[in-house]
């Protein structure tokens, strides 16, 4: 009964914080929702087994790529009544496409089999999700693992860049000239007599 209500519960205000997502006006407000829709799935996703994947939901999207949109959001100076206008002509598109994902779900659902009813499992060989998950990840998986490793590695280098580009007016470190500096370059030295002081170059 208490997983029946939690799961109403928490699928109501996933809901209820997803629409707030996409009709909230200010942005920070849409990021928040946001953050609180991440947290109600992975509610849901404890309530299905599945800790492993709740903990991925909560401490990727919500720990980077939430705080990342929400930074990104408050620090750039956007006009974002500019960005509104003529965002309405594409309303009607937007709800046909909505239309049909909604018409896909329910025909998968209708034809999903029916799950046999499951036989007790012996707490002595149960293994937990975390387990079950790694051990097919890193066996049956492991190369298309490692290969998604690897483009995102690229995507990362890639970004770094494009966006450290050469650009003008930028004070940047040279490395090279500050290794192989003397120190006669660095500083001079002075004899400097009681009480007359030192001329500034």
């Amino acid at each position: 009964m208490i997983g029946v209500i939690a799961f109403y519960l928490f699928s109501f205000l996933l809901l209820v914080s997803a629409f707030f997502v996409i009709s909230a006006r200010n942005p920070v407000y849409s990021v928040l929702f946001l953050i609180l829709a991440f947290f109600n799935a992975a509610g849901l996703f404890v309530l299905l087994g599945a800790e492993f994947v709740a903990m991925i939901l909560v401490i990727v999207y919500v720990g980077a790529v939430a705080v990342l949109f929400l930074f990104v959001v408050m620090m750039l100076d956007i006009n974002f009544s500019d960005l509104r206008k003529g965002a309405m002509q594409f309303v009607p598109f937007g709800l046909a496409l909505g239309g049909l994902l909604l018409a896909e779900l329910v025909v998968l659902y209708s034809a999903w089999p029916e799950i046999p009813a499951q036989t007790a499992i012996d707490p002595a060989v149960a293994v937990d999700n975390t387990r079950a998950l790694g051990a097919v990840l890193y066996t049956d998986y492991v190369f298309p693992f490692q290969v998604s490793g690897l483009i995102l590695l690229v995507a990362m280098i890639g970004a770094i860049v494009l966006t450290h580009r050469t650009r003008s007016g930028v004070l940047r470190q040279k490395v090279a000239e500050q290794v192989s500096r003397q120190q006669s370059e660095a500083m001079t030295i002075q004899k400097v007599s009681s009480g007359a002081g030192v001329d500034h170059v």
